[in-house]
């Protein structure tokens, strides 16, 4: 099977680095396995990566690199993660360093990263310190002035490639005025190579139970001489940058959850397909049918809404700010819940380690896997933004200011993408969010599909109530009286609803903008088979009481779902053939 365009380049990657089942490929699941057990970084597999040009893809082409469309990079990193999260966490980790750049960096300036990085060069992201964690405006790094330039003091911590980066994006105080806020904060890209060395040190590495052989660590500074061409953007304006780059990264993180989950349902159909049990197959087991047709569907729920963010990256860029927190609190959120159910159907074989069982995959994929709610922002951080969104939400959606050409573009998968505009990036939903307020016109299309006969009558059913449930989730961000300190747990409920109507948004607007040009008879796309089940996980969420009335839908995926793996393709929406090396 072709792959999708979007898909095409991932299709490409995944052919050069050959069957990560074949023991002798050096991007192998054994290898992976080996070099998890001795907790040591994958160096001869990351410069496979940068051999084969992934390091390009995370440079925009303004700037010398290939990024064009952000849907392909986020592709291209799931195919990474699909064989390995260390790696992925590990090589991937250069965009995040160098986001602010593309940001809020002059041309010049993002030039020159651009050109290095595509030479090879690694670079991190230094925002956090060990006091103060996610509250970045609470950091105490200082980047004093000095001369045409700044001195550097102070630590951070729990840096992703904090010793093997040449580069780091250091987030740093510049105005010791505590009443500056967040405009008492600057970012400079630091060239530790440059620097003195007795001005700096590399704090002791981590140990983690995920990723183990990821390079996280920390640095301190003490009067670390650094020039002023290193200011990334205006001085004062290093937070604002952070929480703009951050849209694009809590975005992309999604690729990593959507490659763990490709690893485990891989290795949870094939037990299910080849393994007896009590005189049958385990496939042939009912609950086993129905765990496996849960997660299939969830990874669906969670690929739709994930196309559909990247895009927006591009074509609903003013709403990003709640396009990424959807995405960040709700993909690692259920692909965690994924990796649970999945190993529940391997049952003992998911806890094993080493060369016992598939190298150890499982228990590895779903260790690693955990920290990735962590990133850019943790789950309450994401939630709380939300919140924070509230009223703007409420707003818009009465005033129904949705931008319907974005929202298009955003979920057409044929349509043109407009090139990416940092400009457009705000710390507001500009016109709210187009997905949400623009689903009651969903329903309708799907109603009247369903009406002609081209959809069950249960399918219009269930967006139906997904509609009733979003007019509650609405009504609740309404109620909502914003308090600086202190936020109802109920507020943090409703946000979490709130993320099930715009999934549940994003996979109607999918299918209606695609189901003709994506329907290969199969069956996935045609009748709304995929999409059905989609809604039945979204009212799963939101109505947690009546999930049994609505599973019989799902049922209907296990023959997709295995097909695909007998087939050797991606378990998608957009599915490919998989590298298999010859016996």
């Amino acid at each position: 099977m072709s792959p999708h365009p979007i898909q095409r380049r991932a299709a490409l990657l995944d052919g050069g680095l050959g069957d990560p089942g074949n023991n002798g490929r050096l991007f192998s699941y054994a290898r992976c396995g080996a070099l998890d057990e001795r907790e040591e970084f994958p160096v001869e597999i990351c410069r496979e990566l940068d051999l084969l040009g992934l390091p390009r893809a995370y440079v925009p082409v303004a700037y010398g690199g290939e990024l064009r469309r952000y849907d392909e990079t986020l592709q291209l990193m799931r195919a990474v993660a699909r064989r390995d999260l260390t790696v992925a966490i590990a090589h991937g980790k250069t965009f995040l360093g160098a986001v602010s750049a593309w940001v809020g960096g002059t041309p010049e300036q993002a030039r020159a990263l651009g050109t290095r990085i595509a030479d090879g060069a690694v670079v991190s992201w230094g925002l956090t310190e060990r006091e103060h964690g996610s509250d970045l405006l609470a950091g105490e790094v200082t980047a004093a002035t000095h001369g045409d330039g700044y001195r550097v003091s102070g630590e951070k911590w729990l840096i992703n490639n904090a010793n093997r980066g040449e580069l780091v994006c250091l987030l740093a105080r510049t105005d010791a005025d505590a009443s500056a806020g967040a405009r008492g904060f600057s970012l400079l890209l630091v060239d530790k190579q440059a620097l003195p060395r007795e001005s700096w040190r590399p704090l002791p590495s981590v140990k983690l139970h995920g990723i183990r052989g990821a390079d996280i660590g920390g640095l301190s500074f003490t009067d670390a001489p650094v020039p002023g061409s290193a200011l990334v953007g205006t001085e004062g304006a290093g937070a604002e940058i952070v929480l703009k780059s951050l849209q694009l990264t809590r975005t992309l993180c999604a690729s990593l959850s959507l490659g763990a989950a490709d690893n485990a349902l891989d290795l949870a159909v094939g037990f299910a397909r080849h393994r007896q049990a009590y005189g049958h197959r385990l496939l042939e087991l009912p609950q086993t049918r129905r765990l496996l047709a849960r997660s299939y569907a969830d990874v669906l729920l969670c690929e739709a809404l994930t196309l559909v963010s990247a895009r927006s990256i591009h074509a609903l860029t003013g709403e990003l700010s709640v396009v990424s927190a959807v995405a960040k609190y709700l993909v690692p959120t259920v692909v965690d819940e994924v990796l649970a159910r999945l190993g529940t159907v391997l049952g003992a074989r998911s806890l094993l380690a080493g060369d016992t069982w598939e190298h150890g995959r499982f228990q590895k994929v779903q260790r690693d896997h955990r920290i990735v709610g962590t990133f850019d922002g943790n789950t309450l951080v994401n939630l709380h933004a939300l919140v924070n969104h509230f009223s703007l939400l409420v707003r818009h959606s009465r005033k129904r200011t949705e931008d319907a050409a974005g929202l298009a573009a955003a979920t057409a998968l044929h349509a043109p993408l407009p090139e990416f505009d940092r400009e457009g990036l705000s710390l507001l939903p500009r016109t709210g969010s187009s997905l949400t307020q623009s689903l009651a016109g969903a329903v309708a299309e799907i109603t009247a599909e369903a009406a002609a006969g081209g959809v069950p009558a249960s399918l219009a059913a269930a967006a139906q109530q997904l509609l009733v449930e979003a007019d509650a989730v609405l009504e609740a961000m309404a109620g909502h009286r914003p308090t600086a300190v202190a936020v109802p747990a109920r507020a943090f409920t409703t946000a979490e609803r709130y993320t099930a109507v715009h999934a549940g948004s994003a996979s109607l607007h999918l299918w209606l903008r695609n189901r003709h040009a994506l329907d290969d008879g199969a069956g996935l796309w045609s009748g709304g088979l995929w999409l059905e089940a989609a809604l039945t996980r979204v009212l799963a969420r939101l109505q947690p009481a009546g999930l049994s009335a609505h599973d019989e839908v799902l049922d209907r995926l296990v023959p997709h779902l295995t097909a695909q793996h007998a087939g050797g393709r991606l378990p998608s929406l957009l599915p490919y053939s998989l590298v298999k090396d010859s016996a």
